[in-house]
């Protein structure tokens, strides 16, 4: 049996991955680098071994492994296919699959010719593109996976959360360590907000030298193998700077909450100094990079899951608008690793929990537009809807004032929230509920 004493469950994802055991579909987990797709393949493999399948019915491949350098597609049919016990179902994992050239073609053939179970892991959203979908036709679940959850990231630190009544009721969670010492929730969102949830950062002693070193390796190797690299194997010839590319990637992260579009990329990059004159000799004016161009780039960043995309929806249109979008970054930890250590913009790094936080708990999530207001969160899971604006603090009067009035001109019975650190005394605004965000986040008040 695998020795899971050293990996620590990620139940959301491995239940999901449960919920599909033994069906016809391919299992695909997509997400960031390092995020932990690898140990939940090896937790997945650990349960089927605890529920009775025996350990020559798995193969398993990592394809970062040297073992495997330099296979092709072929090469990869025949190792499987040797492996193969034809009087017994075959449970089939295989990690960073991406990395072999047409892997598409020989996953497919294990999914006709033998019977098997298949799990696939990949970093890049190239590998679901409309050319894997022709090749299995509608015939794979996608399983997105996340870095740590704030709870996630507290079970990882070996903190327990216990639950208590409070007098006013309701529940509050207390958080203890090992030793039983109690932890005050908001030092400790204090920490994650600082180090953010790549599960790497747990082994860390969150010494931030040593933190440092882990973020800066994760983003090289995004940067390094999820893009440019891609971009060879591919042969395109779309992200040929990685100088710029890596200007792109710190003005969306110093940028995460704010409206953008290519051609203000471009623009700030020049107006900000970030991108030099590259006209001709002598020439007064940089020559800005082309919209297209800029596109190209965050496309990119968007297939590495590096960032998030977030829409516009106009409530009373009742539709998605092409005006500006917004993008978040996959993890706070590589942000701050990127543009420094700071508060001066809190408030959109709260959103940027909050609104993961919602892709977590099945929400399709965009931006709200009514009229000239704006809705930091319109969430929508079968059917139902919640609104949530993000603030710092409801304590001040203007700041009540600016955070209530989008949700009071939206006029159906849908809950409408705030998710604050410091909620205040009241906790709701005529129908509107004032929350706390870290007590959302541990699951101690609701809606969502």
């Amino acid at each position: 049996m695998i020795n899971t004493k050293e990996l620590k469950k990620r139940d959301l994802y491995l239940n999901r991955l449960i919920a599909f055991q033994d069906t016809e579909p391919v299992k695909v987990v997509t997400g960031i680098r390092r995020c932990g797709k690898s140990s939940l393949l090896k937790i997945m493999i650990n349960h089927l071994m605890q529920h009775g399948i025996l350990p020559e019915q798995i193969l398993e491949m990592n394809f970062e492994s040297f073992a495997f350098r330099n296979m092709t597609a072929a090469d990869f049919y025949a190792y499987v296919k040797d492996r193969i016990l034809p009087e017994r179902r075959m449970y089939l994992f295989f990690d960073e699959v991406q990395l072999i050239p047409a892997w598409e073609n020989a996953v497919n053939a294990f999914r006709v010719e033998f019977n098997c179970d298949i799990y696939v892991t990949g970093s890049n959203a190239y590998m679901l593109s409309s050319e894997y979908a022709t090749y299995l036709a509608g015939r794979y679940v996608e399983i997105k996976m996340l870095p740590l959850s704030f709870t996630e990231f507290l079970d990882f630190q070996d903190y327990e959360i216990q639950e208590t009544e409070i007098p006013l009721g309701g529940i509050r969670k207390l958080i203890f360590d090992r030793n039983g010492r109690q932890y005050q929730s908001r030092e400790l969102f204090d920490v994650y907000m600082r180090y953010g949830g790549m599960p790497g950062i747990c082994d860390s002693e969150l010494s931030q030298e040593k933190a440092l070193i882990i973020l800066e390796g994760i983003y090289s190797t995004v940067v390094m193998r999820d893009i440019l690299e891609r971009e060879k194997r591919q042969g395109q010839k779309k992200i040929t700077d990685p100088a710029l590319l890596r200007k792109i990637i710190t003005f969306l992260a110093d940028s995460i909450g704010s409206s953008i579009s290519a051609t203000s990329i471009g623009n700030t990059l020049i107006s900000s100094g970030l991108f030099k004159d590259t006209g001709s000799k002598g020439s007064p004016n940089a020559r800005v990079p082309s919209a297209h161009t800029m596109q190209s780039y965050v496309r990119a960043l968007l297939d590495a899951y590096l960032f998030y995309e977030i829409k516009r929806f106009d409530l009373k249109g009742k539709e998605y608008l092409r005006s500006l979008g917004k993008y978040y970054i996959a993890d706070l930890g590589l942000r701050n690793c990127l543009v420094g250590f700071r508060d001066r913009d809190r408030g959109h790094a709260l959103e940027n929990v909050v609104y993961f936080e919602l892709l977590r708990r099945g929400y399709d999530v965009a931006v709200g537009k009514a009229d000239h207001a704006e809705i930091d969160f319109v969430a929508l899971r079968d059917g139902d809807r919640i609104y949530v604006q993000v603030t710092e603090s409801m304590l001040g009067e203007d700041v009540r004032r600016r955070e209530l009035a989008p949700l009071q001109g939206i006029r159906d019975n849908y809950a409408k929230i705030v998710l604050s650190l410091d909620p205040g005394l009241y906790s709701d605004y005529g129908g509107i509920k004032s929350l706390s965000l870290i007590d959302w986040l541990l699951g101690a008040v609701s809606p969502a």
